[in-house]
């Protein structure tokens, strides 16, 4: 659906300013996301509105571990995304254009209306990257919010500073996918930068929104105790109650030649990121293993068990039943 964009200076060439491309867009051209377009000097967004993904997903499969656990979000998708990534899980939308993926067309209202009849406490924008969604988001958040639905962002944190300002009295939670921590890896891997991510990472911390963080090991790309150890320490230097979820990596797109992450391989990233400081370490895509569960960092007192995305509350408010620790889980 075609609407004028927000956040963008008009012109012979357009600039817009949703994200951290900052992409100067002349007549008749889109960015690099594909889905913005100048039209006689104004920016329009070719997808508000446009859904090519939508269920009631587990929070817990976002991957928020910290926020309304053991509740369901309403999860919507679209098409295409600002990055260009080797490894992309959801490339089946994500490397697409508009028009060349089935898109059905809904309003916030509609959204909210869904949401409300499959028993979701919240909205989330998710599947490929909802900053190129952002009108649409925008609106959408704004009604959650005045229905008494959460709302959540799943991104990989590539949103202007003044897109992040727009959104954030609307937004209560994100998780945040940074891929590598390396600019290397972003250049060659994603088509993007490292320090962008890490800004907004900052900033979402800053502004109060829980913040969750992804890393995605990919075997020989982003593995070695090095970047791990250096991740690990911005991190703790953030907020060492950060919750992070360093997942499995599975063959896919255009890195079908990658082997899986051996859990060995993630079980050392979980042990580095606990000996820089960090509280609250799991693991992704191993269903059963012990690092799915959330612990007390002081007493060692099981908190909240998780096997796959079944959740067993052991806590009903953010304290430790043992030693009366406050745990950063929002109920």
């Amino acid at each position: 659906m075609l609407k004028e964009a927000m956040l963008y200076t008009g012109g012979e060439k357009c600039k817009c300013n949703v994200c951290a491309h900052k992409c100067l867009i002349a007549e008749g051209n889109v960015g690099v996301c594909g889905t913005r377009k100048n039209i006689g000097g104004k920016l329009h967004t070719l997808i508000y509105g446009s859904v090519s993904s939508v269920h009631a997903d587990p929070v817990e499969k976002k991957p928020l571990y910290h926020f309304h656990p053991g509740s369901f979000v309403f999860s919507l998708g679209t098409v295409s995304c600002n990055f260009r990534c080797k490894h992309c899980q959801n490339w089946s939308i994500s490397a697409f254009k508009p028009g060349e993926v089935p898109t059905t067309e809904m309003t916030p209202e509609e959204v909210i209306s869904q949401a409300r009849a499959t028993h979701c406490e919240g909205i989330a924008f998710t599947y490929n990257e909802p900053t190129i969604w952002f009108e649409f988001t925008y609106d959408t958040f704004k009604a959650a919010k005045r229905s008494g639905l959460y709302t959540v962002y799943v991104t990989n944190g590539y949103m202007s500073e003044d897109a992040l300002n727009e959104i954030s009295p609307f937004l209560d939670a994100a998780n945040v996918d940074v891929k590598a921590f390396s600019d290397d890896f972003y250049r060659k891997i994603c088509n993007a930068k490292l320090r962008p991510v890490l800004d907004t990472c900052e900033r979402m911390h800053e502004k109060g929104i829980h913040l969750e963080v992804t890393y995605l090991i990919i075997p020989k790309y982003n593995d070695s105790d090095e970047e791990l150890r250096a991740f690990a320490r911005w991190l703790v230097a953030l907020d060492a109650e950060t919750p992070v979820h360093f997942s499995r990596f599975y063959p896919t797109h255009l890195l079908t030649e990658v082997p899986p992450t051996p859990v060995s391989t993630l079980e050392r990233a979980a042990s580095i990121a606990k000996e820089e400081g960090l509280e609250f370490v799991y693991l992704g895509n191993v269903p059963g293993h012990e690092y799915e569960n959330t612990y007390c960092p002081d007493c060692g007192e099981l908190l909240v068990k998780r096997t796959g995305y079944y959740v067993k509350l052991r806590i009903k408010k953010p304290i430790c039943s043992k030693c009366g620790r406050k745990i950063n889980i929002k109920f």
